[in-house]
């Protein structure tokens, strides 16, 4: 009968004898992963730290335009080339074409809107508007010629535009997008500021549009996105080597744009905007960029996710190089500096509420730490987000939603990578 409670009782034995080394090693293993994510979190700290002390101030989205005086006037006012490159752009042309004609400009200046084979009404809608202004001796549009070999759309619709406008001779030639709106006084204040300060290039960013739910969430992060990765105070000094500018706005030197070759030295060119700046920078050509808080506007609408997601995608990885090392390190950074501080801090809270119930017991100082770490970094990342919200008008509580956005920003270059891989589409 002894025999009967010892086998039975053998198989609980071992099961007990088991059950501390198991609850061991679990919590071990917490600890450990746990101490893992406290040293990203402080790896993300350093991170953070060193970004809003460089003293290039990457995310106080500096110098921004029209919050000074308006320079003085130049003695005698050059002549300008404006060219619209356009393509499938009929709702947002409606807007900008009037704009572009309305300038208030005191020198010789002429339009040209190239249509780069468009299927939608785009030419006959500039054409309208011309009509309707009686603008005709100003302004005309041209049909693009079928693309050639090696070059991308909307630079080849740019050459097109400077060829057409040469016969005028003009010192600049203002690039302007088709959702571009224009204030009356914005290419006279351009030129007076290149004239003024001796500019090779001067660009503006446009102020984009942020009103849908979508557009307050990612429009401050493409800015400031941008500001990180061209400081505009470094762009705007000769002797750094950063050089950007925004392709929707551009002033540019007839003669600078001769020395480097004309547009065909950026034909193959998908970002366009930054690679042109690149070429044209020289410590005697100067190049300055500043972004617009009213005159300089962007009416094209990015209503949902799906519309950022696509425009991001079209540029990311082209912007890395294509290299696929560098999309890992992109990623990786991403990562560290914005999802990773809130997945701390709610992780903490989490394990925080496990423990309270019982659930859990792992290492108390290790998780405190963690979570302290992840709110410190989220609290820098909306100290730097700041700016950018205040551009836009939002609520401070924008802020905080800094980390959801670069979370999708990383999504958006890793889709670009994966839509490159199946055959990139160079077509405009």
């Amino acid at each position: 009968m002894d025999s009967v409670p010892r086998a039975s009782g053998a198989p609980n034995a071992g099961a007990d004898a088991l059950a501390p080394q198991t609850c061991v090693r679990d919590s071990t293993r917490t600890v450990v992963l746990i101490i893992a994510l406290t040293a990203a979190g402080a790896l993300s700290a350093l991170a953070w730290v060193a970004l809003l002390a460089d003293t290039a101030r990457r995310w106080r989205l500096l110098p921004i335009d029209e919050s000074a005086a308006t320079p003085p006037e130049p003695a005698t006012w050059p002549c300008v080339g404006v060219v619209i490159p356009a393509r499938n752009e009929e709702p947002t042309l409606a807007s900008a074409l009037p704009s572009v004609l309305a300038q208030n400009y005191p020198g010789e200046w002429h339009v040209v809107v190239v249509d780069d084979r468009s299927t939608d009404a785009t030419r006959q809608l500039a054409d309208a508007v011309v009509a309707t202004r009686g603008s005709a001796r100003r302004c005309r549009s041209v049909a693009g010629a079928p693309l050639p070999p090696g070059w991308v759309g909307k630079v080849w619709a740019l050459e097109q535009g400077a060829r057409e406008l040469a016969s005028h001779s003009p010192a600049y030639l203002l690039l302007t997008d088709a959702d571009i709106r224009h204030e009356p006084e914005s290419l006279r204040r351009l030129v007076a500021e290149s004239e003024q300060l001796g500019l090779s290039l001067n660009s503006r960013m446009a102020r984009l549009r942020c009103e849908a739910p979508a557009e307050r969430l990612l429009i401050p992060a493409f800015v400031y996105f941008f500001n990180l990765l061209y400081p505009m105070r470094c762009v705007n000094d000769p002797a750094s080597s950063i050089a950007a500018a925004a392709g929707g706005c551009v002033l540019l030197r007839s003669d600078a744009l001769t020395e480097i070759g004309g547009f065909e030295a950026i034909r193959g060119e998908i970002i366009d905007d930054v690679n042109l700046a690149r070429r044209i920078k020289t410590p005697e050509r100067r190049v300055r960029l500043a972004i617009s808080r009213a005159g300089v506007l962007s009416v094209r609408a990015y209503g949902s996710v799906g519309a950022v997601w696509r425009m991001v995608r079209r540029t990311a990885f082209d912007e890395l190089g294509y290299s696929w090392a560098r999309l890992a390190a992109a990623v990786a950074g991403l990562a560290l500096l914005f999802p990773l501080p809130p997945a701390l801090v709610l992780a903490a809270a989490a394990i925080a509420a496990a423990r309270a119930a019982g659930l859990t017991e792992p290492a108390w100082p290790w998780i405190a730490s963690a979570g302290a770490v992840g709110a410190f970094c989220w609290s820098l990342a909306a100290v730097s987000y700041g700016p950018a919200i205040r551009l836009y008008g939002l609520g401070r509580r924008w802020r905080l939603a800094l980390p959801l956005a670069g979370l999708l920003y990383a999504g958006m270059t890793v889709d670009s990578a994966r839509v490159h891989r199946r055959g990139p589409s160079r077509a405009w």
